[in-house]
């Protein structure tokens, strides 16, 4: 299995940008505009870019349908996106707008048996699910929907074992308190899932912070890894990591 990286650009009022543990009063903005980064992550050599609309995560109505058409239009990059995916409608309107895969994650927390049906109806190529977790006080994984701002009594373990054996191929997890604080990958948590779901491809996100990151998750069973404040901060270069991958 060829192992991807995906790097990220998250869109929040037009603007790229990264913020701490998904908290959006923690924002670092940075001066390109998202079709220039996107741009400069094909020239060296990406084949994936992953997508976000912030905005769109936390209220619903995903807002770059132009962005994602100018950047399938001018560049081969294959692209995952997502932020407020909440109906069919929107899944489709992605996928006719050049997304390559639709990520969906609060409806994935609360509707799972809708987003089921999607995979089943689009194929499982099309969709990747994204869990994103924190741990709490009693060691559990919950996940958390709504751009991270709402909480939820779902495990990790317990829906990511239900998606896959409803067929889920590309399932994205991030460990929320390490997304934008450059402290490291949740090692521990991808070795539980890639362990407990063989069958499921698992997208690392949060705390990579340089090549021996990315060769830890690797080990850990993952078969890709989203890549943003370490690449947007120069602390992370993409052609090499691309040349390892």
């Amino acid at each position: 299995m060829s192992f991807i990286a995906y790097p990220a650009i998250d869109v929040r009022a037009g603007r790229v940008v990264r913020l701490r543990q998904g908290d959006y009063a923690e924002q670092t903005n940075y001066p390109d505009a998202p079709l220039q980064v996107a741009l400069a992550h094909a020239a060296q050599g990406a084949r994936w870019l992953h997508l976000v609309d912030l905005d769109a995560a936390r209220a619903g109505g995903y807002l770059l349908r132009p962005l994602l058409g100018e950047i399938t239009a001018t560049t081969s990059l294959q692209v995952q996106t997502g932020g407020g995916v909440r109906t069919e409608a929107d899944v489709e309107a992605l996928l006719e707008a050049g997304a390559a895969r639709v990520v969906v994650g609060s409806l994935a927390i609360h509707q799972p048996e809708q987003v089921m049906q999607w995979i089943e109806r689009y194929g499982s190529e099309r969709i990747t699910v994204a869990l994103d977790a924190r741990r709490g006080a009693d060691g559990q994984w919950r996940l958390p929907s709504h751009g991270w701002t709402q909480p939820s009594e779902r495990t990790l373990p317990g829906l990511a074992a239900d998606y896959a054996a409803s067929g889920l191929t590309h399932l994205l997890c991030t460990d929320i308190e390490r997304d934008g604080m450059l402290s490291g990958p949740g090692v521990e948590m991808y070795t539980m899932l890639c362990a407990a779901l063989p069958g499921v491809q698992v997208q690392a996100s949060g705390g990579v912070r340089d090549a021996r990151d990315v060769a830890a998750v690797r080990r850990a069973g993952c078969s890709g890894v989203v890549l943003g404040k370490a690449l947007l901060e120069g602390r992370l270069s993409l052609s090499g990591v691309l040349a390892a991958c």
